[in-house]
């Protein structure tokens, strides 16, 4: 009996004791092949990944999985034959059994490969990418477009190693994040306003410059029928009211702080009331007697605004000089600006943009340029004096709903010969979907015929606007 149990305790002890767990999976009473083919049946098995409605079986090899057989059946069999043979038969003869054991999962795993994967197998093939809203054809609007989903990488990479390494848990739930729906190309907005500019069948010039200042992205053309015209250089107009901003930003710059209430009046005058003796005033006071509009286009050229000069004054025929310019030296194409005031719409646009920066946060080309001279909290009272500027019913403001903060100066005035031949809107929009510049310019040999073109300038207002505020 004795020499029979010994056979058959040599037996039991030749495979895995009873118990043994090696990697989570139960392997007692097996031998090295047995076990080994275990672990390779399960741990090949694929991993079911679950993306929105997708089921995806990505086999194990996907991701670089491989198993250490050789180190973990090894550690094994160390345990399996750690007791003594005398002792272990002793045991079994008193029908003692054998202490359980388990040897911990040994697995490589390429994080690279498996990235791979999942961007190139599931999120390619399975992520929904969001839908931009897009311009519906005859109006203002935009259709809304689509939120989407995108793939949570860096959380599947984790889920799904766990699961690699799980001989039961083999089934991932993947998340997602949701993605806003992004608005729609400059060029769809161009393409909108283009449209509403054909449909008013206005046959002058328009020339437009747009920057978003979030991402400082810029829209820049000009249209003379369904003909686009060369912005660059951008095309002069007749400054009219809009060079009071640069005039403005002057007398800021050698003005103290605290704002005298001499000036203060005189910008309420000049911005908000639009008054030119004001503007006059203000240049004899505080810019050198004489030449204040020498100085104004001084500072103008600091920042880099070639285009834009002042060479007389603007109630009294003082004038100065006549400058020429890279816009004004054009052939291809004349607005017949005034030659002792000019501007084009990206020096405005510009321009606008520097007052933004340095009152929101110190920067842009006035702090770069005039250090020390112009201060953020000037700034932000130079934005007060433009916001102040209602105009409600006309032009940019027109477009905008009711509440909409606009910081602008409009331009426009009679010629000699009674007619209106240029109109200028330049100004800062604060919205909820984010804060832009715009500044328009229209100009016409014959006539600007007031009320068609506000109905239009306000459509173009409103077309921006909508393409900042839909989803």
């Amino acid at each position: 009996m004795t020499a029979l149990q010994l056979i058959r305790y040599s037996r039991i002890r030749s495979n895995f004791p009873a118990g043994m767990i090696v990697a989570g999976i139960p392997i007692g009473g097996l031998d090295r092949t047995e076990a080994a083919n275990r672990l390779l049946l399960v741990y090949s098995s694929p991993v079911e990944l679950r993306y929105n409605n997708a089921i995806i079986h990505m086999k194990p090899n996907s991701a670089g999985f491989e198993l250490d057989l050789e180190g973990m059946l090894t550690a094994a069999d160390m345990q399996r034959v750690s007791q003594p043979f005398w002792v272990g038969f002793w045991d079994y003869i008193w029908s003692r059994g054998l202490p359980t054991s388990q040897v911990p999962l040994r697995a490589n795993i390429s994080e690279d490969r498996l990235r791979a994967f999942l961007q190139n197998e599931v999120a390619v093939r399975y992520d929904e990418p969001p839908t931009p809203a897009i311009p519906i054809p005859g109006t203002t609007s935009f259709q809304p477009g689509k939120p989407g989903n995108t793939l949570n990488i860096d959380r599947a990479v984790q889920l799904v190693q766990d699961a690699l390494r799980s001989p039961s848990k083999r089934v991932v739930n993947l998340t997602f994040q949701n993605t806003q729906a992004p608005r729609p190309a400059l060029q769809n907005l161009q393409v909108l306003i283009q449209q509403i500019i054909q449909t008013s069948k206005f046959d002058g010039i328009v020339d437009i410059y747009m920057e978003d200042l979030q991402t400082n992205d810029i829209l820049h053309f000009a249209v003379q029928n369904t003909a686009d015209l060369p912005v660059q250089p951008d095309i002069a107009f007749s400054a009219e009211s809009s060079i009071k901003i640069p005039i403005m930003v002057s007398v800021f710059r050698r003005t103290g702080e605290p704002t005298p209430q001499d000036i203060i009046d005189g910008m309420i005058l000049m911005i908000q009331e639009s008054g030119n003796n004001p503007a006059d005033i203000m240049m004899d006071k505080v810019l050198s007697t004489g030449i204040g509009p020498l100085e104004v286009t001084q500072d103008m050229q600091a920042i880099g605004l070639q285009n834009t000069f002042l060479g007389a004054y603007m109630a009294r025929p003082d004038f100065l000089a006549r400058i020429d310019t890279p816009a004004n030296k054009r052939t291809d194409i004349r607005t017949d600006p005034d030659p002792f005031s000019q501007t084009t719409p990206s020096d405005m646009g510009m321009l606008l943009q520097d007052i933004y920066m340095c009152a929101d946060n110190g920067g842009g080309s006035l702090a770069a340029a005039f250090s020390g001279e112009i201060s953020q909290a000037e700034c932000q009272q130079m934005v007060s004096y433009l916001a102040g500027n209602k105009t409600v019913a006309i032009l940019l403001e027109a477009g905008l709903p009711e509440g909409t903060q606009i910081a602008h100066k409009h331009a426009y005035a009679t010629e000699g010969d009674g007619l209106i031949h240029t109109i200028g809107d330049s100004g800062i929009i604060y919205t909820q979907g984010g804060n832009y510049i715009v500044s328009i310019f229209l100009y016409h040999p014959v006539q600007l015929v007031w009320d068609p073109i506000n109905q239009m300038v306000a459509q173009v207002s409103e077309a921006m606007y909508n393409y900042f505020n839909t989803r």
